[in-house]
Protein backbone atom coordinates (compact mmCIF):
# COMPACT_ATOMS: atom_id res chain seq x y z
CA UNK A 1 0.00 0.00 0.00
CA UNK A 2 1.27 3.47 -1.08
CA UNK A 3 2.32 5.88 1.99
CA UNK A 4 0.55 9.32 1.13
CA UNK A 5 4.00 10.71 0.49
CA UNK A 6 4.29 7.73 -2.39
CA UNK A 7 1.34 8.23 -3.65
CA UNK A 8 2.04 11.78 -3.66
CA UNK A 9 5.34 10.85 -5.95
CA UNK A 10 3.29 8.60 -8.29
CA UNK A 11 0.41 11.60 -8.96
CA UNK A 12 3.54 14.23 -9.49
CA UNK A 13 5.53 11.80 -12.19
CA UNK A 14 2.47 11.02 -13.76
CA UNK A 15 1.92 15.20 -13.49
CA UNK A 16 5.93 15.61 -15.26
CA UNK A 17 4.80 14.77 -18.99
CA UNK A 18 2.96 17.08 -21.23
CA UNK A 19 1.33 14.75 -22.95
CA UNK A 20 -0.04 12.84 -20.03
CA UNK A 21 -1.06 16.96 -18.39
CA UNK A 22 -3.17 17.69 -21.78
CA UNK A 23 -4.82 14.02 -21.74
CA UNK A 24 -5.96 15.38 -18.01
CA UNK A 25 -7.37 18.60 -19.23
CA UNK A 26 -9.42 16.94 -22.25
CA UNK A 27 -10.65 14.91 -19.39
CA UNK A 28 -11.70 17.38 -17.09
CA UNK A 29 -14.22 18.82 -20.13
CA UNK A 30 -15.48 15.03 -20.09
CA UNK A 31 -15.19 10.92 -20.97
CA UNK A 32 -13.51 10.49 -23.99
CA UNK A 33 -12.07 7.18 -26.05
CA UNK A 34 -8.82 6.49 -26.68
CA UNK A 35 -8.92 7.16 -30.26
CA UNK A 36 -10.47 10.63 -29.38
CA UNK A 37 -7.05 11.44 -26.69
CA UNK A 38 -4.75 10.20 -29.15
CA UNK A 39 -6.64 12.89 -32.06
CA UNK A 40 -4.54 16.15 -31.25
CA UNK A 41 -1.33 13.80 -30.39
CA UNK A 42 1.51 12.94 -33.44
CA UNK A 43 1.95 9.83 -31.37
CA UNK A 44 1.14 5.91 -31.91
CA UNK A 45 -2.32 4.21 -30.09
CA UNK A 46 0.27 2.14 -28.25
CA UNK A 47 1.92 5.35 -26.96
CA UNK A 48 -0.87 7.04 -25.58
CA UNK A 49 -1.95 3.72 -24.44
CA UNK A 50 1.10 3.87 -22.11
CA UNK A 51 0.55 7.13 -21.07
CA UNK A 52 -3.40 5.85 -20.20
CA UNK A 53 -1.43 3.51 -17.73
CA UNK A 54 0.37 5.74 -15.97
CA UNK A 55 -2.56 7.96 -15.35
CA UNK A 56 -4.31 5.03 -13.68
CA UNK A 57 -1.85 3.76 -11.91
CA UNK A 58 -1.77 6.89 -10.58
CA UNK A 59 -5.51 6.90 -10.02
CA UNK A 60 -5.69 10.19 -12.01
CA UNK A 61 -8.18 8.67 -14.76
CA UNK A 62 -9.93 5.46 -14.95
CA UNK A 63 -11.47 3.07 -17.73
CA UNK A 64 -14.83 2.93 -18.05
CA UNK A 65 -17.62 0.21 -19.30
CA UNK A 66 -20.93 1.46 -21.73
CA UNK A 67 -21.30 -1.54 -23.97
CA UNK A 68 -18.15 -2.04 -26.53
CA UNK A 69 -16.95 1.56 -25.42
CA UNK A 70 -14.59 2.11 -22.77
CA UNK A 71 -14.25 5.77 -22.25
CA UNK A 72 -11.68 7.22 -19.97
CA UNK A 73 -12.39 9.55 -17.34
CA UNK A 74 -10.61 12.22 -14.80
CA UNK A 75 -10.43 11.19 -11.06
CA UNK A 76 -9.87 14.68 -9.34
CA UNK A 77 -8.74 12.85 -5.86
CA UNK A 78 -5.06 12.53 -6.52
CA UNK A 79 -5.17 16.18 -7.73
CA UNK A 80 -7.01 17.32 -4.85
CA UNK A 81 -4.28 15.50 -2.45
CA UNK A 82 -1.03 17.67 -4.73
CA UNK A 83 -3.42 21.02 -4.23
CA UNK A 84 -3.53 20.15 -0.47
CA UNK A 85 0.09 19.56 -0.37
CA UNK A 86 0.74 22.47 -1.90
CA UNK A 87 -1.16 24.90 0.03
CA UNK A 88 0.63 23.49 2.70
CA UNK A 89 2.94 26.56 1.77
CA UNK A 90 0.34 28.89 1.06
CA UNK A 91 1.09 30.97 4.25
CA UNK A 92 4.88 30.88 3.48
CA UNK A 93 4.11 32.52 0.43
CA UNK A 94 2.04 34.88 1.87
CA UNK A 95 4.57 35.87 4.61
CA UNK A 96 7.07 36.20 1.93
CA UNK A 97 4.97 38.73 0.01
CA UNK A 98 3.53 40.76 2.80
CA UNK A 99 7.09 41.50 3.54
CA UNK A 100 8.34 42.30 -0.23
CA UNK A 101 5.18 44.59 0.21
CA UNK A 102 6.16 45.94 3.05
CA UNK A 103 9.62 46.60 1.86
CA UNK A 104 8.00 48.10 -1.26
CA UNK A 105 5.93 50.46 0.56
CA UNK A 106 9.19 51.57 2.43
CA UNK A 107 11.03 52.28 -0.48
CA UNK A 108 8.09 53.96 -1.94
CA UNK A 109 7.63 56.65 0.66
CA UNK A 110 11.75 57.27 0.87
CA UNK A 111 11.40 58.43 -2.93
CA UNK A 112 8.28 60.60 -2.16
CA UNK A 113 9.97 61.88 0.80
CA UNK A 114 13.51 62.63 -1.36
CA UNK A 115 11.02 64.54 -4.16
CA UNK A 116 11.62 67.64 -2.38
CA UNK A 117 15.24 67.77 -2.57
CA UNK A 118 16.62 68.68 -5.78
CA UNK A 119 19.49 66.41 -6.76
CA UNK A 120 21.35 67.86 -9.61
CA UNK A 121 23.54 64.36 -9.99
CA UNK A 122 20.62 62.55 -11.24
CA UNK A 123 19.36 63.63 -14.51
CA UNK A 124 16.55 61.54 -15.08
CA UNK A 125 15.14 63.66 -12.29
CA UNK A 126 12.65 65.92 -13.47
CA UNK A 127 13.25 69.63 -13.08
Amino acid sequence: MDTPQDHLSTTFAALADPTRRAILARLAQGEASVKDLAAPFEMSQPAISKHLRVLERAGLIEQGRQAQWRPRRLQAGPLREVADWVGQYRRHWEESFERLDAYLREVNERQEQGNGDRDDRDPNRPR
